[in-house]
């Protein structure tokens, strides 16, 4: 072993499989191919090596099959076809505590195996050794809540509409009638970075004095989200610049720098960064084929997001409820000792969703977005956080929803407009 040390530790993966294959027999194909194997048995490959490296099938659990098409190129008899739940033990000292050689391992090449029909990445067990290498969270729920002044209450925020293609001018006037309104949080969208119309500089230029001016006079300032997510050189800069100017936040498309360049941005932040989850859908939409949000969250938790989006009940993309509501949950449970990450609700979110989700989760730890649900508010984006913030204060208190109707008006009005409320 030229000295190395061995430590015994291991991650546990868990995956949905399908196959023509005999489940056993799947299994070992994909656990030989993601540690020790290939497609032969060859000279090198002792008995010890394999008890010490090799990965192995703890268990498989058949279930139904969904009737999904099969990934391109499976191979194998249609009419054999199963699928199960299956957990492999990976031994850590194959990759050691570092993310970017876990997912070599757990999310290789094993989604480009022929004999698998389906092939999907659902959690990952990790062991102590990653905490003791990735720091997690600065801020987390509590440094969030310090910063932008609400020490109690859901946080209620939302991302600057028309998402792109205002001026900086027009976006100060509209951050200052949010901050105003009474506004936690705003946010660039993830499609406004450093493009030539609204550079990131400009944006600071012009954000940053209004909240300055609310907070001189009011004692607490708004956090604004940045978006400075671009090259892996250019986010200590881009940082540095939101910091420097006096902002509170940063924000980072999480699968666009990768999980190496979170952490990069992690070590050097001085300010929460709010973790986006664009383009996650790519490979976490399909049940054949990808990674699910129970382990994807745990890798971006580690790697230093303080704030992470998990969409919100009745969202207009294609979670399901009870999907986004496991989504929260993960990201609420605890995981190795790190500092807890907030849960960022969003996508179609309006007043009128506060009781049925605070019903569903029992926390008011996390950041409501609403978008829509606030600029497209009947009587503007005051009334929109107003509607807002009273919805979720009423959920908390234990009234029911129709008592929250009668007493806000706010939230009245937006019935009007985004339809009834959830119970």
């Amino acid at each position: 072993m030229s000295g190395a040390r061995l430590t015994g530790e291991h991650v546990f993966a868990t995956y949905i499989i399908e196959t023509s294959l005999p489940l056993r027999r799947a299994a070992e194909v994909l656990a030989g191919e993601q540690s020790t194997g290939t497609f032969v048995r060859v000279e090198r490959e002792s008995d010890d090596l394999r008890a010490r490296f090799a990965a192995q099938v703890e268990s498989i659990e058949e279930v139904p099959l969904t009737g999904s098409s099969p990934l391109p190129g499976a191979v194998g008899d249609p009419s054999h076809r199963r699928r199960a739940v299956m957990r492999l033990r990976f031994p850590l000292d194959n990759f050691g505590p570092s993310l970017p050689n876990l997912l070599a391992a757990v999310a290789g090449n094993l989604f480009e195996i022929k004999e698998l029909a389906a092939i999907k990445l659902v959690d990952v067990d990790l062991p102590p050794a990653f905490a003791e290498r990735y720091a997690g969270p600065s801020f987390g729920v509590d440094g969030t809540r310090r910063l932008m002044g609400r020490p109690e209450g859901a946080m209620i925020g939302t991302i600057v509409k028309p998402s792109i293609g205002l001026s900086p001018a027009d976006l100060a006037e509209v951050v200052g009638q949010l901050a105003e309104a009474g506004i936690d949080f705003i946010k660039d969208d993830e499609l406004q970075g450093n493009g030539p119309s609204a550079p990131l500089a400009a944006r600071v230029r012009a954000v940053m004095p209004v909240l300055e001016r609310y907070a001189d006079r009011t004692g607490r300032k708004p956090m604004y989200a940045f978006n400075i997510t671009d090259d892996i050189g250019s986010l200590e800069a881009n940082h540095d610049l939101v910091v420097e100017a006096g902002g509170t936040c940063v924000m980072a498309c999480v699968n666009l720098i990768g999980l190496p360049g979170l952490e990069f941005l992690r070590r050097h932040a001085a300010v929460p960064i709010h973790g986006h989850r664009a383009m996650f859908g790519a490979f976490g939409r399909s049940e054949q084929v990808g990674i699910g949000f129970r382990a994807w969250q745990k890798l971006a938790r580690l790697a230093g997001a303080d704030h992470l989006h998990t969409n919100g009940i009745s969202n207009k993309f294609y979670e399901t409820d009870d999907q986004v509501l496991d989504s929260i949950a993960a990201v609420r449970e605890p995981l190795l000792g790190l500092t807890p990450t907030v849960p960022v609700l969003s996508s179609g979110q309006w007043g009128g969703l506060a009781h049925a989700t605070y019903a569903a989760v029992g926390t008011t730890d996390l950041l409501v977005l609403a978008g829509g649900g606030i600029h497209g508010h009947p009587d503007g984006a005051a009334a929109g956080v107003a509607s807002m913030r009273e919805a979720w204060a009423s959920a908390a208190q234990g009234e029911t929803v129709e008592v929250a109707v009668e007493r806000s008006a706010a939230l009245r009005r937006a019935t009007e407009l985004f339809g009834p409320v959830r119970v």
